[in-house]
């Protein structure tokens, strides 16, 4: 009997962590949902670091060369920090800490990932 009580225990939490991650998707779209500021702050980290290693990646196979290229990725990283926190998500910076803390918000991490992956792809296949 009590196998049949833990069996249907561990379908119904499976259950509840297969609904589970789906809603932490739908939050990344949904300007409803409560922040905390740990939370906002690793997601934005996280979007510059993808966006990082993608710019880098796309930059060193082009390839593109010359500092226009640095001040296009910080005005693009930038860009799209601002727009997803201000205007999918349309919350209230103040809250957070103001835009300097919002927009600075795993730039410097980023910034390097992006570094490496453009010197390291340009210098591998254009060498």
């Amino acid at each position: 009997m009590s196998r049949r009580k833990s069996a249907a225990k561990a379908v119904h939490v499976q259950q509840q962590n297969a609904h589970a991650l789906p809603s932490k998707f739908a939050k990344l779209f949904d300007s409803d949902a409560s922040w905390e500021k740990d939370e906002l702050g690793d997601v934005l980290h996280w979007i510059r670091q993808a966006l990082g290693l993608v710019c880098g990646l796309l930059w060193g196979a082009v390839p593109l060369v010359g500092g226009i290229w640095i001040v296009v990725f910080l005005f693009l990283s930038t860009t799209v920090i601002y727009g997803y926190y201000g205007h999918i998500l349309k919350i209230d910076e103040e809250e957070f800490g103001g835009h300097a803390a919002l927009l600075q918000e795993g730039l410097f991490a980023s910034f390097s990932l992006f570094l490496l992956a453009w010197i390291l792809v340009y210098s591998l296949v254009h060498f």
